[in-house]
């Protein structure tokens, strides 16, 4: 074993001395060589794209992922398939087993029953939604987090290694402009002690006396010619260290540079994700569309309006519900049809006829004061909870409140629905 003492010493030094160094200047006591502003500007560009594409590449990882700590064993399998550069095989999504479980239900129930033959239906459609979600989770790891994961564990790292030994530079040219202003000090001092050959007698002998004059001129000169030397030393290390801190400096505003470019990439990258993220909820619109028309048909006699729903409304029925509509006064049975006499229209709605139905009503919260145009409808106050249902006939965007001994129209859009 090759064990070099001389540069586990020479390496030992070097940090000793940016030890000390960087501790000076934080305690004041020594200075410090700044780095221009365009790199500073460009250090401070890097470290913010750097910190919002970790918080925006885990947080998109949460979206795909919601609860990764239930699927631990899965993220260690596919961290043995990264490592192993091997494909990472397809997984069941959630909306998939959903749907296996139904089927596998429906056999059990019966499928020739009704609620087997729902199952059925449900449950492959759930496997649709389950397909394109895992499609969906599979284009967007490759083109949206995939860069991002590359760009943190590949160019970042890079300049961080290159930050680091510039920021190696820099202590290090301050070490030397530090040694060589010691240097220059001890210099001018040695030059301004007294000169023996001026000071010593003229006429004088060479005795003891003599002799240790010479001696102290002797050391006079040989301490100055040591500083002279010592500061030509300095100069040249302080001119070795500016050069590598040049030369590293430039290094590093290159590579920063190169932040305007994946930016440009990581923005490609944003697109191809909200196009996947696009047609993923547009299939899943369709997919449920599609089950509501299957259903209905299916079903439309036994649920008439089970799937009516008004999208305007945040979930509010246009319709009455299968049970509402088999209690209200005038309400006719899915075989008869209705009589248009006992029809309750909006525009002859007589509100002190209308009855709550017994099954139906709701617990609303009103959003916003509302003045009551006529007689009709009810005045609100923000904040307040009324009751509220629905009749056959009435206007979807309206519903009956009753607050006490009080009751009328009310509209939807200045309520908020609590049960």
């Amino acid at each position: 074993m090759d064990f070099n003492v001389k540069k586990l010493a020479s390496d030992a030094g070097v940090f000793f001395t940016r030890a000390v160094q960087y501790t000076e200047e934080k305690l004041g006591q020594a200075e410090k060589t700044e780095l221009d502003a365009h790199l500073e500007n460009l250090i401070a560009r890097a470290d913010c794209t750097k910190n919002w594409t970790e918080k925006i590449f885990r947080q998109t990882e949460v979206l795909l992922q919601p609860n990764p700590s239930k699927n631990l064993g899965a993220r260690i399998e596919e961290f043995f398939y990264e490592k192993l550069d091997r494909k990472i095989p397809s997984r069941t999504t959630n909306a998939e087993l959903l749907g296996q479980y139904m089927q596998d239900a429906a056999k059990e129930f019966g499928p020739g029953t009704p609620y087997g033959s729902t199952l059925i239906t449900v449950g492959e459609f759930q496997k649709r939604l389950g397909g394109a979600e895992r499609e969906f989770l599979h284009t967007s790891a490759i083109n949206f987090l995939t860069p991002l994961r590359n760009f943190l564990e590949g160019d970042w790292k890079t300049i961080s290694k290159e930050r680091r030994l510039l920021e190696n530079r820099r202590l290090d040219l301050d070490v030397c402009k530090a040694r060589l202003k010691k240097a220059k000090s001890a210099e001018a001092k040695a030059a301004a002690a007294p000169d023996f050959q001026e000071t010593r007698p003229r006429n004088y002998v060479l005795s003891a006396s003599a002799s240790a004059w010479d001696s102290e001129v002797g050391d006079s000169y040989d301490r100055e010619k040591l500083w002279s030397e010592e500061v030509d030393k300095a100069e040249h290390e302080l001119r070795v260290a500016q050069t590598e801190f040049d030369r590293q400096a430039e290094v590093t505003r290159l590579l920063l540079e190169g932040i305007s470019s994946t930016h440009v990439n990581h923005l490609r990258c944003l697109h191809e994700f909200v196009e996947a993220q696009a047609a993923y909820y547009i299939q899943c619109h369709k997919h449920m569309q599609d089950l509501q028309k299957e259903l209905s048909s299916a079903n439309g006699d036994t649920f008439p309006n089970a799937f009516a729903v008004n999208a305007s409304t945040s979930g509010v029925s246009t319709g009455p519900s299968p049970l509402s509509t088999a209690t209200l006064p005038g309400a006719s049975s899915p075989s008869r049809p209705p009589n248009p006499s006992n029809a309750l229209e909006s525009s002859t709605l007589k509100i002190e006829e209308v009855k709550p139905p017994a099954t139906g009503t709701r617990k609303a919260k009103v959003l916003y004061d509302y003045d009551a145009a006529d007689t009709s409808e009810l005045s609100l106050l923000s904040d307040e909870l009324i009751t509220v249902y629905t009749v056959p006939g009435m206007d979807p965007d309206w519903l009956i409140g009753e607050r006490g001994n009080q009751k009328g129209k009310v509209p939807v859009t200045y309520l908020e629905l609590l049960s």
